[in-house]
């Protein structure tokens, strides 16, 4: 009898699968009143959990925030929440009071989500067009996608772009890494896995040995590869 394969493991959601490490909050935009709030930015922290630093920013009622921190933003810095404030580094406002042209992170994909997507160190999407209830922007996949104009972003790239420039070096730094990630290191191709582990395993060739698209009903010891594939092979 052949053992349970890596994505049924994962799908059990065991220890070795989870995180070991927890994420200090959930980053949202401010709920903030109609005339705005301003906060000042306390500190930078390192989130073992994110791929962006993240900044403490205390606002005018005393409370503490924490929010991704944007490339070129310093302690002690002032931003602005709010639909008319200036256009600067870390303010955050709805997009229909954002210019064309400007770098935006955090945007929220529904009005009041708190921020979905443009997230990861170094990324940051381009307001291209704006309409009376839709704007258009360019997300860092070149993608064009429409918003709702209601939707909050902050202004400017999100810090922590380089984190690819400088090399691992060693294998214990990268396992360190991803301790903190709900991942397992090092991770081993399905065709070097043995024939029990995993359907594409097993012979002595680097190869699935058999179609690598399943069906959307296919069992979970079975449904590994390109499921429910709408087409395969190099777009011409």
């Amino acid at each position: 009898m052949g053992h349970r394969i890596r994505s049924q493991k994962r799908g059990r959601g065991s220890l070795k699968y989870r995180t070991s490490n927890k994420y200090k909050t959930k980053i949202t935009h401010i709920k903030y009143v109609e005339n705005g709030a301003n906060a000042v930015v306390l500190d930078i922290q390192h989130d073992s959990s994110r791929t962006s630093p993240i900044m403490k920013v205390r606002l005018e009622n005393g409370k503490d925030e924490l929010l991704l921190a944007p490339e070129g933003i310093n302690v002690g810095d002032e931003i602005f929440f709010g639909d008319k404030g200036t256009i600067h580094i870390g303010n955050t406002m709805s997009l229909s009071d954002i210019p064309e042209g400007t770098f935006i992170h955090n945007i929220e994909n529904h009005p009041g989500d708190g921020g979905k997507m443009v997230r990861a160190a170094g990324t940051f999407a381009t307001i291209v067009s704006q309409d009376e209830k839709k704007t258009v922007i360019q997300l860092p996949s070149k993608v064009m996608k429409t918003f709702n104009s209601s939707c909050k972003a902050s202004i400017g790239i999100v810090a922590g772009g380089g984190r690819h420039e400088k090399p691992f070096v060693k294998a214990g730094k990268r396992y360190h890494l991803l301790k903190g990630r709900p991942v397992i290191y090092p991770r081993v191709s399905a065709t070097a896995m043995n024939v029990v582990d995993h359907p594409f395993g097993g012979g002595a060739h680097d190869h699935p040995g058999r179609p690598t698209t399943v069906s959307r009903s296919t069992p979970p010891g079975r449904k590994v590869g390109q499921i429910a594939a709408k087409r395969t092979g190099r777009r011409r």
